[in-house]
């Protein structure tokens, strides 16, 4: 099975981990504030989560979930995750992140901050747009009726078939949005962000969006 590192384990990070760990793979939890913090949440997790510094959750995946505030994005370590997949859940806020000039004139989407700033690195688009408690709630075993689905987004094929994957362990369909700049698809106060949704309604969700300077 496989390594997934985790940047960031609130609320989002810590489900996805103990999903991780129900498919049989081991975690690596990190966060800004040091592995000491994430003492009890391991402990809950059993023995095969530990937590490290960023770096050593970064070195250690072989699948590293990025999950944490946007406007620290630039703080997420280089070298340790060239040639990864990185999996971006994160969303602008701007009351939360200041203003980000190249979202503002939607010249850019979150995630393409996130590869510009991992050049080496595969990121994919994912969990963005699920409650933290629905990850470990929604799930369905495949061919499920109205199994929900979950949009991803990415720019290199085989990353995607890798998240597709580990989606699919989760228990949940997918739905490719197309390359990273098609992410803002997804993005908060767009149809499909937030509400359950299948496949063929998510698709549709997708189809419907519209950028913020068109509402």
């Amino acid at each position: 099975m496989t390594t997934i590192g985790f940047i960031g384990a609130g609320k989002i990070g810590s489900q996805l981990a103990r999903l991780a760990l129900a498919n049989g793979h081991s975690v690596v939890l990190s966060n800004s504030r040091g592995p000491a913090t994430l003492a009890s949440l391991v402990s809950e997790l059993g023995p095969k989560a530990r937590a490290g510094s960023v770096r050593e959750a970064a070195q250690a995946g072989e699948i590293v979930v990025v999950t944490i505030p946007l406007k620290n994005y630039q703080a997420v370590p280089v070298e340790p995750l060239a040639g990864k997949v990185v999996i971006d859940t994160n969303n602008y806020y701007p009351q939360r992140d200041g203003q980000i000039a190249a979202l503002d004139d939607e010249s850019t989407t979150t995630a393409e901050l996130l590869q510009q700033h991992l050049p080496l690195s595969r990121v994919v688009k994912a969990f963005n747009h699920i409650y933290a408690a629905e990850l470990t709630t929604h799930g369905q075993p495949a061919g499920s009726k109205q199994r929900r689905a979950l949009v991803i987004a990415g720019d290199d094929q085989q990353a995607k078939r890798t998240v597709a994957h580990l989606i699919d362990q989760f228990g949940f369909d997918t739905v490719d949005a197309g390359p990273l700049s098609e992410g803002w698809r997804i993005q908060r106060d767009t149809p499909g962000y937030g509400p359950r949704r299948t496949a063929e309604e998510l698709r549709r969700d997708l189809a419907a969006a519209r950028r913020y300077s068109q509402m």
